[in-house]
């Protein structure tokens, strides 16, 4: 494994050949600017990464060292599973390439995978009891996703971390990492961005009713399971999920004041 610096032979103009990697670059580069905007991200730290589509051995990362308001789809590497830059120049952050590359290689349901230190999740994750309350619609919606990892380890900087993540997260979407932060994965980048945006909803929500010193509002067993039950027979419109819409306007608000993102 050489997580290093390398150049690649490829242009620009290879990189826009294949229309399926061009918007899956696209959909990256637009998540990161997503990220500032929402306050999700921590500079220069913290990972979004893509496996590259119609591969099984390499996803996409952005160079270490740029910032999340610069990154562009060209600014994006390609990275093998071994740690080596395929397309593209920069260096691997290492943590990011610890917790990703394993997730990528063993799971097609972790074709994205967003690693953050977003304030209100994180702050959650500082609590002894770390849980998403059942005092609201969107905090069972989030909840039925999330798994919960609540020994800290230390920083990653072995892959077999990545690989006890996954486990950690089993059959969920949405991992919360005690003492640390949390991680979303999806087969899509609008999947994955969508559970990470309202996973900080729900976290800056319980918190803020949690300051107010008052009893909790803890809905019951009963509605709990009937709205669950609801969620996971919620309609699509258009043909596209709540995700894929909530996405693509996202996508045309970076269009109207950050065209860049797409270069």
């Amino acid at each position: 494994m050489n997580v290093s610096t390398l150049k690649s032979k490829d242009t620009s103009g290879d990189i826009r050949g294949d229309a399926v990697q061009w918007q899956a670059r696209v959909d990256l580069a637009a998540s990161h600017r997503l990220a500032v905007f929402h306050g999700l991200h921590e500079g220069i730290f913290n990972h979004f990464t893509l496996a590259v589509p119609n591969t099984d051995d390499r996803y996409y990362q952005i160079p270490f060292g740029l910032h999340w308001s610069e990154v562009t789809a060209s600014s994006i590497m390609e990275v093998s599973y071994d740690g080596d830059v395929l397309q593209g120049e920069g260096e691997v952050e290492r943590s990011g390439y610890c917790i990703h590359a394993p997730m990528h290689r063993l799971s097609k349901a972790a074709a994205c995978v967003m690693h953050t230190h977003m304030p209100y999740a994180s702050a959650l994750t500082r609590l002894e009891d770390q849980r998403i309350l059942p005092i609201g619609q969107t905090e069972l919606g989030v909840s039925m996703q999330t798994a919960y990892d609540d020994e800290y380890t230390g920083p990653a900087f072995d892959p077999a971390e990545g690989e006890r993540l996954l486990g950690a997260i089993g059959d969920k979407s949405i991992l919360m990492m005690a003492n640390h932060g949390a991680v979303t994965i999806g087969e899509t980048v609008a999947a994955a961005y969508d559970r990470m945006y309202y996973l900080e909803r729900v976290a800056q929500v319980q918190l803020h009713a949690m300051w107010t010193g008052r009893p909790l509002h803890v809905l019951s067993q009963e509605i709990i399971d009937k709205t669950i039950a609801q969620f996971k027979n919620s309609p699509k419109y258009y043909g596209k999920s709540n995700s894929e819409h909530h996405f693509d306007a996202l996508k045309r608000m970076l269009d109207r004041e950050q065209p860049d993102y797409k270069d």
